[in-house]
């Protein structure tokens, strides 16, 4: 049960990495371009694939790999196998990291997610100013490219933002004990 408290924890910061990508994809249009994700089982749009391949790769060049390996060996000495007493803190702490999944996603999300919103606004005030200009042939691609233009810029932050939330879950973990 300790290891599937720990993976609930890292799961989360993952989710939220997910949903922010999710987000992202679906405002830019790109939901049906998407590719089989074997981790899952499923669907997924390909912004959110690349997104997090590249999550995981700051999990593992940060050496977090490292952390889990010796986050079980310490967890079955401290604890050994068929010994573990759940408490209502660890019920708590798991709720809470719940509760941010979302937070933390659009916080994740926010800035591309505005930058779409405001090409749309634009766009709504082009078709009213100009009836006769077909903006749908242009629109999808333009909107797309204003999409890939803040992933660029805005990737590093995410990637910052998901380091910050890795770390704060590894510190739950070790909490735990």
């Amino acid at each position: 049960f300790l290891g599937v408290c720990a993976s609930v924890f890292l799961q989360i910061v993952f989710a939220s990495l997910v949903f922010a990508t999710d987000s992202i994809s679906f405002s830019m249009g790109l939901t049906m371009a998407s590719a089989y994700d074997p981790i899952s089982g499923s669907q997924k749009p390909i912004v959110g694939q690349a997104l997090l391949l590249l999550a995981i790769l700051i999990l593992l060049d940060l050496s977090f790999h490292h952390q889990i390996i010796l986050f079980v060996d310490h967890s079955l000495k401290a604890v050994p196998l068929g010994r573990f007493v759940f408490e209502p803190e660890l019920a708590k702490n798991i709720v809470k990291a719940f509760s941010h999944l979302f937070v933390i996603g659009f916080s994740m999300a926010f800035p591309i997610l505005c930058l779409v919103l405001l090409s749309d606004i634009i766009f709504g005030m082009i078709m009213k100013t100009h009836p006769q200009f077909n903006l749908l042939a242009i629109g999808f691609p333009v909107k797309i490219a204003i999409g890939f233009v803040g992933i660029i810029l805005i990737a590093s932050a995410i990637m910052g933002r998901f380091k910050e939330e890795i770390s704060l879950a590894f510190s739950a973990i070790s909490k735990i004990f």
